[in-house]
């Protein structure tokens, strides 16, 4: 498919002088052939394979992940002044039923480890790395907690929480305190 043409009929192309970047002539996408690039901080990189399924979600189609598996792993670690260190990961995926176009942006998961039949909180409800608030009898108790694995959006709990005991989502929120009176919702 042609995205974009950046020349005239009748005009000369010349190749660009070095250093100097140009617009290539024209714009070719390929819309067979979809893939995301992403980059996996390094010390998760050690755990991913090529063929790996993944999870891709795209802002643009909420709520409807498509699948999708590692088809390439970068050879080197990118460091960037600044930044986290990171291996570039190239994840194919398949289109299903809705129209995609080429550069929207996207978040791949990569399911390196799991968890069955386990204790969960939301990611949100930890602060201090460790710790959630639980709402017991109209107040909040400040709780340690051991965690086992975790994502963006779930946390494994080894100890210190209970079955249907009630946390908290902290999230952008610095002025709780054990003790405070509060109700659920």
């Amino acid at each position: 498919m042609i995205a974009e043409v950046n020349a005239e009929q009748g005009e000369f192309a010349t190749p660009s002088p070095p250093g100097i970047p140009t617009l290539p002539l024209v714009d070719l996408i390929d819309n067979q052939c979809y893939y995301v690039s992403a980059p996996i901080d390094e010390v998760d990189a050690s755990a991913l394979t090529v063929g790996m399924p993944v999870a891709v979600h795209l802002d643009a189609l909420r709520n409807q992940p498509l699948q999708g598996q590692v088809r390439r792993i970068a050879p080197y670690v990118y460091a960037m002044e600044k930044q986290a260190r990171t291996v570039e990961v190239e994840v194919s995926i398949q289109p299903g039923d809705s129209p995609l176009l080429v550069g929207y942006s996207a978040d791949v998961e990569i399911v390196t480890r799991q968890a069955d039949n386990v204790l969960r909180v939301p990611t949100e409800a930890i602060f201090n790395q460790n710790q959630v608030f639980v709402l017991k009898d109209g107040q909040l108790q400040q709780r340690e907690i051991q965690l086992g694995l975790s994502n963006w959006q779930f946390s494994e709990v080894k100890r210190g929480l209970n079955e249907n005991e009630q946390v908290v989502i902290t999230a952008g929120r610095s002025d709780l305190q054990a003790g405070m009176a509060a109700v659920s919702q």
